[in-house]
């Protein structure tokens, strides 16, 4: 299997020109949990505008409103009060996370359904991953190819039980073809698999990565590259090797706030050598 690298995907990089403006550079949804469950949210959609979308915003349950709106500056923050507003409020984005802290219950069975009916790429993890344990062909229903699935194994294995006995890589690649969508499977070596065969394993992973919420950075850096309109499958080969690098970069006490931090310098040696 192709090692991830630069190579591969940094010539599809979206950067601006003279002409652009933040609407252009894409907007990018991020569902929140409740107000308990706020801070995943937040750093994928700090990551997500970090990353280049010209526009960023929080879509959370009304009585989260007030947890998350004195933590946020640029994002914008909409309350909505059932899945049908949902669906209504993110109808302008080109991009949605959906997931990180949602709750394992129906109201994030129905969210995910909701904002699958528009027309933004989807970044669904964890929570919307696994409260589809048992019901992953409603999942699959759901999705089209430029949406990106980001299990680590414990959630790969809810939703596609007994394949990892095939092996990561085959089982990667199956994953993709069954859900008909870009399949992340997040370890030491992440592979990131594509329904039509295309797959790359990453290299550069590091033990840094070992922290709380680094795996909603992760989700909110491949929904900020999806807003900006990069190919689903280049927009997870570079997010993935971008986020493993900036743990390198950091190294020692890593905590998953400092990772979008670490994004300017790595984009920009990327756009030097674009």
């Amino acid at each position: 299997m192709q090692s991830n690298d630069p190579a591969i995907w940094r010539k599809n990089l979206p950067w601006p020109d003279a002409n652009t403006h933040k609407h252009t550079r894409g907007r990018l949804g991020v569902v929140s949990g409740r107000a308990t469950q706020t801070g995943a949210a937040r750093l994928a959609a700090r990551a997500g505008l970090r990353i280049g979308a010209g526009l960023v915003r929080i879509f959370c349950p009304p009585e989260a409103a007030a947890a998350i709106a004195p933590s946020i500056e640029a994002i914008m923050l909409t309350p909505f009060s059932n899945a049908e507003a949902l669906a209504r409020e993110a109808e302008q984005m080109d991009a949605m996370v959906i997931g990180p802290a949602a709750g394992l219950d129906d109201l994030t069975v129905a969210n995910v359904n909701a904002v699958a009916l528009g027309g933004a790429a989807l970044v669904i993890d964890a929570d919307g991953l696994s409260v589809f344990k048992g019901r992953s062909d409603d999942l699959f229903a759901a999705l089209d190819r430029d949406d990106v699935l980001t299990p680590h194994e414990g959630e790969f294995e809810r939703l596609f039980p007994n394949l990892l006995e095939q092996g990561r890589e085959t089982a990667a690649l199956e994953a993709a073809r069954r859900a008909r969508a870009i399949v992340v499977l997040k370890g030491a070596s992440t592979i990131i698999a594509a329904p039509d065969g295309r797959a790359v394993i990453n290299t550069n992973g590091s033990p840094w990565l070992a922290t709380a919420g680094s795996g909603d950075v992760l989700a909110g850096m491949i929904g900020g590259l999806l807003a900006q309109r990069m190919d689903s499958f280049d927009a997870a080969c570079a997010a993935v090797w971008m986020h493993a690098e900036a743990a390198d970069d950091f190294g020692p006490g890593l905590i998953s706030e400092d990772l979008t931090e670490m994004l300017p310098k790595i984009l920009k040696s990327l756009w030097k050598e674009s």
